[in-house]
């Protein structure tokens, strides 16, 4: 069981860094869009935005109904990034003690 529940807990780990790493492309192209550095007419550009867009929002969504308005800065990626992490030490930690 122990070897299991190591395999485990790296990929819990693994999936939760792709997540991370994918929320950070998503708020990084979504600054070069709005900045008009990269064009969002661009096929590749859209079909980028859009999967990240589906993917991200409905996490983003609850997070931006409680924080209040700061005058178009949006930081609940932030509290995301933190909740990411939070998530991954305690399944991580919870899986390993399995072993």
């Amino acid at each position: 069981m122990g070897g299991i529940a190591y395999d485990l807990a790296w990929l819990v780990d693994a999936l939760i860094g792709v997540m991370t790493f994918g929320l950070l492309v998503y708020i990084i192209l979504g600054l070069l869009v709005s900045f008009a550095v990269v064009n969002s007419h661009n096929q590749v550009v859209g079909m980028v935005m859009s999967t990240l867009h589906r993917i991200f929002e409905p996490m983003l969504a609850p997070i931006r109904k409680f924080l209040p308005s700061l005058g178009g800065m949006d930081i609940s990626p932030i509290f995301l990034f933190i909740a990411l992490e939070f998530a991954s030490k305690i399944l991580v930690r919870f899986l390993i003690s399995l072993a």
